[in-house]
């Protein structure tokens, strides 16, 4: 064989790894971990409410109902898609999972049956009202909450565990009990030149728009350069390898399989480890952000638990959460194209109810300070107990232990995998 038949064979096995291959789980937690600990480097965690909750402000603000519900006494307008930092994050994210789709030849108009889509709009429901009481998505409320060293993360994952199992009860009992709407779902194929071509000009989108951010003089539009290239691979991650911490939480209880559950796991703890130095060494500076690195949330207690026992249901029916919502879109399932506003207007409004009403205890999720006033839970940075950071870090690698060994002894025996 000739140098350059080896050469083009390499780098066809090359593009085949990067672009078609599903990657395994733990590589992609692994990725996911290292890309949020340069998100919060370079600018601040990341999130996925930020986006669907702007794009909901943008729905009311377009249907002419903005004066109406209230909204014009907070601003005249919704934050700008382009502008908004949740709004860049959430955009990047579903045009990185776009790219992988087109490339890998994923790509393709799915759309459900009718009672999926009647679903879609219920489930996008349950997990606005849970995103809002818990303080995030399974990004913000707990995922990064977590990684952010805030307890608040502990309660919505314990919420998610129970939301999970009730979620998979009504699916077990749906699937015995209702027929209709059940069947004639369709997938719409597009031919493999027209995904790869629709793959480059997204790829070129993403480039393009990175540098028209990187060009800017004033630092707000400058960092989102930035942000809007690590929310792009991102995407990209999450949908190579088919990531959903949701199926985290729901796999062990349904199939016993564990590989998702124990990915996550390993994950936050890479997560947290990276962050803690990152807020250790810079935390006794002066002009330390606290806002945005501490990304800690006002919900440790009954809000954290019963928003991740709704998000989890929501999820679960909506065969997403926040982030495997997104990723989702960018591969054309058109089921969570329905999920995304219901998602969206529904964060929206709880958002303005928390606002109007003065709810201190949700600030940091919605305003420019951190307070709490108890409403829906404390206010608690780990490292700011007496755990200290390493404390902190010593609880997280336990808890996530735990939940590893448990999902992986359920793996063998199935005591925790209901029958249906």
């Amino acid at each position: 064989m000739s140098d350059e038949n080896v050469m083009g064979s390499k780098i066809s096995g090359l593009y085949k790894v990067l672009c078609k291959d599903n990657w395994s789980a733990n590589t992609a937690g692994i990725l996911i971990a290292l890309l949020s600990i340069l998100m919060l480097a370079w600018a601040r965690p990341w999130g996925a409410v930020g986006a669907v909750r702007n794009w909901g402000e943008w729905i009311i603000y377009g249907v002419g109902l903005w004066d109406t519900l209230g909204f014009s006494e907070l601003s005249d307008q919704p934050g700008a898609f382009l502008t908004h930092t949740g709004s860049v994050i959430g955009i990047a994210f579903v045009g990185g999972a776009f790219l992988s789709a087109c490339l890998g030849g994923d790509f393709a108009f799915n759309i459900p049956p009718k009672l999926e889509m009647i679903k879609a709009m219920f489930a996008g429901i349950f997990m606005g009202v849970g995103a809002t009481l818990a303080g995030g998505c399974n990004v913000g409320g707990f995922y990064n909450a977590i990684g952010n060293l805030s307890a608040h993360g502990f309660a919505m994952m314990l919420g998610l565990v129970i939301g999970a199992i009730l979620g998979l009860k009504y699916v077990f009992w749906e699937m015995e009990h209702i027929e209709w709407g059940t069947t004639g779902g369709k997938t719409i194929e597009l031919p493999g030149a027209l995904k790869t071509v629709l793959g480059i000009c997204a790829l070129i989108a993403l480039v393009y728009g990175v540098y028209c951010y990187a060009g800017s003089e004033d630092d707000g539009l400058h960092k989102l350069s930035g942000i809007l290239a690590i929310a792009a691979a991102l995407g990209y991650v999450f949908q190579r390898a088919r990531w959903c911490m949701i199926q985290g939480f729901r796999e062990p209880h349904m199939t016993g399989d564990c590989e998702l559950a124990k990915s996550v796991a390993l994950s936050v703890v890479i997560l947290a480890a990276g962050i803690a130095i990152i807020k250790y060494r810079f935390s006794a500076m002066d002009d330390f952000d606290w806002y945005w690195m501490q990304y800690v949330r006002g919900t440790f207690g009954w809000g954290g638990v019963v928003g991740g026992i709704l998000f989890a249901f929501g999820a679960i029916q909506a065969g997403g959460c926040g982030t495997g919502t997104l990723w989702r879109v960018g591969e054309g399932q058109i089921k969570l194209w329905i999920v995304t506003p219901f998602f969206g207007i529904t964060c929206a409004l709880g958002s303005l109810i928390v606002k109007l009403n003065e709810l201190e205890g949700m600030e940091a999720f919605v305003e420019e300070e951190i307070t709490n006033a108890g409403k829906l839970g404390s206010f608690l940075y780990l490292p700011n107990t007496f755990l200290g950071y390493g404390g902190t870090l010593a609880l997280i690698f336990l808890v996530m232990g735990v939940w590893y060994v448990l999902v992986d002894w359920n793996e063998d025996t199935n005591k925790f995998t209901l029958e249906m």
